[in-house]
């Protein structure tokens, strides 16, 4: 805009018309930068047309083919020939060169005489639109390309940057668990013997206290069941906190899920429907059934008692790059966004029952198995566990079908 202010200001020719000219042009470049629909390949086009138009007035009011505006009709060239791509090389110096040769048409031939030189200038002009145009489109490719490989580049940097994340989310969860197990199994062999003591002074007393002292045995058999509850919960943590001796065979992964969700339909979920999608292209790989059907249990359950009443959970598998993909999806009240990162945490619960240990064991024993479980949720529209397990064909080696 500079540049035309000055040109009209100190150009060769200051006519109003020249001056309206150079104004319009000036118009047509502010809009075509502040109005979205000139960066579309029609209105590029339009204002293409405009500033073509508005330099031939200037260049026919300013002495034709000899006016010293010839090299205005540059300006809309280089601006148009990058919004054509390849096609835009010929046809826009050959819209802008045809233009500034046609005013050969105005030149009275009969009291007019070009000589050679004049002939090799005008060629030359003509010459200057196409090389013009070539340069431009060069340049700008070479400038989109760059774009292209910074943004593949910050495209790559982020996916490095979630998997160091998960990574990073990975290794602080097995460090917990890797804590809290030892603490666990301290505990739990700790609170063995004077459980053991309780239920046997709890039968002892059951035994000889006199029949009619109801009272003292309705307390002799609440003590029994309590120590046996805390027992049970006793030995969840020494499962928990014990290494995983993995049984692997090659076993088909629809049959172990259809055995949890068959588990969880028993349990008493009816109001809650369980739809399988299972992918056809899914062939049996190595792992070890029981304790993934452990896993899906676990999910299943967990998605059957979030989703509301007559709602149904899916549970979808598919292939993919030597992966197998495992996914159990509900709609129910999603987690919040604070617990994601504790959900597989032992002991974390947001259930009024239960001890949070089934998504630590769910966690340990996917990654037993070298695989990986990722969460998505959205609060109030459910949520996706994923569980992705290598494929493995033979179980003593690490390739993948």
């Amino acid at each position: 805009m500079l540049f035309i202010a000055l040109t009209a200001i100190f150009g060769p020719d200051l006519s109003s018309v020249a001056i309206a000219c150079l104004i319009g042009f000036g118009i047509v470049q502010i809009a075509e930068s502040r109005v979205a629909w000139f960066s579309t390949r029609g209105g590029s086009a339009v204002a293409f047309l405009l500033k073509v138009a508005l330099c031939y007035l200037l260049i026919g009011w300013t002495d034709g083919i000899a006016s010293p505006y010839y090299w205005f009709l540059l300006l809309p060239v280089i601006s148009a020939v990058t919004q054509f791509g390849p096609l835009g090389i010929l046809i826009v110096p050959t819209l802008a060169c045809g233009s500034y040769v046609s005013f050969l048409f105005y030149i009275n031939w009969k009291v007019t005489y070009l000589d050679a030189e004049s002939w090799q200038q005008i060629g030359l002009r003509a010459m200057v639109f196409f090389l013009v145009a070539y340069l431009t489109y060069r340049l700008a490719e070479s400038t989109r390309m760059a774009v292209k490989g910074y943004q593949v580049t910050v495209e790559q940097l982020a996916e490095a940057n979630r998997h160091l994340q998960e990574a990073e989310a990975a290794v602080r969860r097995s460090e917990r668990l890797a804590a809290l197990g030892q603490l666990s199994a301290g505990l739990a062999h700790e609170l063995r013997n004077p459980l053991g003591t309780m239920k046997t002074s709890a039968e002892l007393l059951a035994r000889n206290v006199a029949a009619e002292n109801d009272v003292a045995r309705e307390m002799a058999g609440f003590i029994s069941s309590e120590v046996d509850r805390t027992n049970t919960l006793v030995s969840r943590f020494l499962d928990f906190a014990r290494p995983l001796a993995l049984q692997t065979e090659e076993a088909d992964i629809t049959e172990v899920i259809d055995r949890a969700a068959r588990q969880v339909e028993q349990r008493g979920s009816p109001e809650v429907t369980i739809y399988r999608n299972y992918s056809p292209d899914l062939r049996p790989f190595f792992f070890d059934p029981a304790l993934m059907e452990r896993v899906f249990y676990n999910l299943l359950l967990n998605a059957a008692e979030a989703s509301p009443p007559r709602s149904t959970v899916t549970v979808k598998t598919r292939p993919s790059d030597g992966v197998v993909e495992i996914d159990v999806i509900d709609t129910g009240s999603g987690i919040a966004a604070k617990d994601m990162e504790s959900i597989f945490n032992p002991f974390f619960t947001t259930k009024s029952s239960g001890v949070g240990l089934g998504l630590a064991v769910v966690s340990k024993i996917v990654d037993e198995h070298g695989g990986k479980i990722r969460v998505e949720s959205e609060p109030g529209a459910g949520t996706v566990f994923r569980v992705l397990l290598p494929a493995r064909v033979n179980p003593e080696d690490r390739r993948t079908v």
